[in-house]
């Protein structure tokens, strides 16, 4: 196992650069207009709404399989059909609360521990939690463009 000779973020600032993320996403999904949200898209990409999906089935649930040792398997389906754009923002809110409640239980020495996220990929739980990071802010640059081509400004990306 690997050793750390020097801390270069604590846990703390890491959950808050991603709750930044996810703060900033939030905003994204807001300004999107509510039939352009589940509809519009571009070369062939999903909705945005489709990708939203994708990071609520990844977030707090891997997390939260992380924190229990429990492997799971990825699922973009969900327990129900979100309709509405609120759903989303709602769901959202709650995944931010379990994230923050999960994430007190990990201890500095878990980052460094091989996980099987999803039951496919073994990587160390920081590689994980810096994935959810990047997968969210890959998704976040599509709905950018989205937003751009509705003619909607999309919020300042340093804006965490």
């Amino acid at each position: 196992m690997k050793t750390l000779a020097t801390q270069v973020i604590t846990p703390e600032d890491l959950l808050k650069q991603w709750q930044g993320h996810r703060a900033l996403t939030r905003r994204v999904i807001e300004l999107f207009p509510e039939k352009d949200f589940f509809e519009f898209s571009i070369g062939g990409m999903r909705p945005f709404a489709k990708m939203v999906d994708e990071l609520l089935a990844i977030g707090a649930p891997a997390l939260q399989s992380i924190v229990n040792r429990e492997i799971q398997p990825y699922n973009e389906e969900g327990a129900e059909q979100l309709i509405f754009k609120a759903q989303y923002l709602q769901k959202w809110d709650e995944a931010t609360n379990e994230i923050n409640q999960n994430w007190e239980k990990l201890s500095i020495e878990d980052f460094n521990e091989t996980f099987k996220l999803f039951g496919q990929y073994e990587f160390p739980i920081i590689q994980n939690i810096f994935y959810f990071i990047d997968n969210e802010v890959h998704h976040r640059g599509q709905g950018y463009v989205y937003l751009r081509a509705l003619g909607i400004e999309p919020p300042f990306f340093w804006e965490r």
